[in-house]
């Protein structure tokens, strides 16, 4: 019986192959086939480098979903568009390209999409659809669109603002994520789960009417998260019966190890190279 998809990891902060390289930044290729859709962009052209070592052919992409806003999301969005072989077409929230700061130690930096990326955007007439509620975009996928904050306990401030001066608080309201419904059950791909990653799979749980989520990838924001919310988070994520966690990029070493520890035979790799079918 052929897979539902393949998913291929094109960006992430470490690799699974040496013949590919890494950056802050995550990218998901994924094929059913018919369809072949990009889940986030990286933050630069790495991706074409990556994406040809892999034999994955981005010429064929037909859909490319962004996250959010910020650059290790969608920096590569650019050099994507321009090595494609069609139309494409583009899924974002409608806030993704508002202006993003970080601030800490009294420092700020840019951190939304990158100018060049944005133009492209904005430029573009056609092949762009903005998501606020869930959105099918293949027979059996579909994005998030905004999702519901109902856990106190994943409200944090990580420095995030609107403004250079950092007066602004962004509570990155653009967050959304993926899900696919396969004969298993339903696999989660995360972009970094601004929103709370036991947020995000609740709000999963219930558009899905409850069926069982066998499979979660990607970012859940917890590098800089307390030994609290990270106990928090794991006994959370027991309550779904999830079969296999690969976490990535925005989670952070000591969370990595902590799910890890908690999740014995679980949990894998999702460097640059991973291919997984579900």
């Amino acid at each position: 019986m052929a897979p539902f998809a393949t998913i291929s990891v094109l960006v992430e902060n470490s690799v699974a192959s040496y013949d590919v390289m890494a950056e802050h930044g995550l990218s998901f290729w994924i094929d059913t086939g018919p369809r072949c859709i990009l889940f986030d962009t990286g933050q630069s052209n790495l991706i074409i480098a990556n994406a040809r070592k892999l034999n994955i052919d981005l010429d064929a992409v037909d859909t490319v979903i962004l996250s959010h806003g910020h650059y290790d999301h969608t920096g590569g969005l650019a050099d994507v568009l321009a090595n494609a072989g069609g139309e494409v077409k583009i899924y974002l929230h409608p806030l993704a390209m508002l202006p993003r700061y970080h601030k800490s130690n009294k420092i700020s930096r840019e951190i939304g999409m990158p100018t060049h990326c944005a133009d492209i955007l904005q430029a573009k007439n056609t092949g762009i659809q903005t998501t606020t509620a869930p959105t099918e975009i293949a027979k059996g996928i579909t994005i998030t669109g905004e999702i519901p904050r109902i856990h106190p306990e994943e409200e944090d401030d990580q420095g995030f603002y609107q403004d250079v001066e950092g007066t602004n608080i962004d509570r990155i309201p653009d967050d959304q994520s993926l899900f696919m419904n396969t004969p298993a059950g339903t696999v989660v791909v995360l972009g970094c789960a601004h929103s709370g990653a036991i947020n995000t799979l609740d709000y999963i749980y219930k558009l899905t009417n409850g069926q069982p989520i066998v499979a979660v990838m990607g970012g859940t924001h917890l590098h800089a998260a307390s030994e609290r919310r990270i106990a928090w988070t794991i006994d959370s994520l027991r309550r779904f019966g999830i079969r296999k966690i690969y976490p990535a990029h925005c989670t952070g070493a000591k969370a990595v190890q902590a799910i890890w520890a908690a999740f014995p035979g679980k949990c894998s790799t999702c460097g640059v190279g991973t291919k997984l079918q579900f």
